[in-house]
């Protein structure tokens, strides 16, 4: 396997230049309004060869870049699901300490239940691995990648082999990820694995929050211009 030629570092200027992608108001409700379309044809775009998007969220801001070599089908998809807006108000729902930290169910219910079952057929590109902060579809079985993403907190190379393809990296904002609060755990005794994904389907935003107040959130997921 080849690692990925980057170095944690390489942030510096050309991230003092990047801006929010600039859409009118008409259009950025648009996107949204097709959360609820999937068929929509907004949502077949390809993504550039690498973008960067910014999140941010209750500890603070960190930013990603996507190299669409890597995985492209798993690019094309987040590049949508940013654009779209799906990932805004959501929380991260598993962040386990010494290993990764995992979001992707949407806040509102109506868009969770139309998106759980649109799933992408797997990437077979082996380019990237599970290093520290690199970012990739969660899933749990062939062809299962709907909208659940992690980044690796550690290097997690033994992922590399269950066929999880890591298509972005953590480029500014690392401590941030850090920070997000894992102290749930995944413990059957009021831990996590207690919040079967039905109820995060279902419940979303007014589930977690009721029964994991503690969650970090999601704020805003917005694509950079350069």
């Amino acid at each position: 396997m080849i690692r990925p030629p980057f170095s944690w570092s390489r942030i510096g200027a050309a991230l003092a230049g990047c801006a929010a992608l600039s859409v009118s108001g008409a259009a950025a409700q648009d996107l949204r309004s097709a959360l609820l379309r999937p068929d929509d044809p907004s949502w077949a775009q390809t993504a550039p060869d690498t973008f960067r998007a910014r999140f941010t969220t209750s500890q603070g801001d960190f930013i990603l870049e996507v190299v669409r070599a890597w995985a492209p089908r798993g690019a094309d998809h987040f590049w949508n699901l940013v654009r779209h807006g799906y990932y805004d108000d959501a929380r991260f729902h598993r962040v386990v300490p010494g290993f990764i930290v995992q979001w992707g169910v949407a806040g509102d219910p109506r868009v969770s239940a139309v998106w759980l079952h649109r799933t992408i057929l797997d990437d077979s590109v082996e380019v990237a691995s599970n290093v520290r902060g690199t970012i990739a579809f969660a899933f749990t079985d062939k062809d299962t990648r709907a909208t659940q993403v992690y980044i690796n907190l550690v290097d997690n190379i033994r992922l590399d082999a269950q066929g999880f393809r890591p298509f972005g990296r953590v480029v500014e904002g690392m401590d941030v990820v850090d920070s997000l609060y894992g102290g749930y755990g995944e413990s059957s005794g009021g831990g996590m694995r207690a919040a079967k994904q039905d109820s995060l389907v279902t419940g979303g935003n007014a589930y977690l929050d009721r029964v994991f107040p503690r969650l970090d959130h999601l704020i805003r997921a917005v694509v950079l211009n350069r």
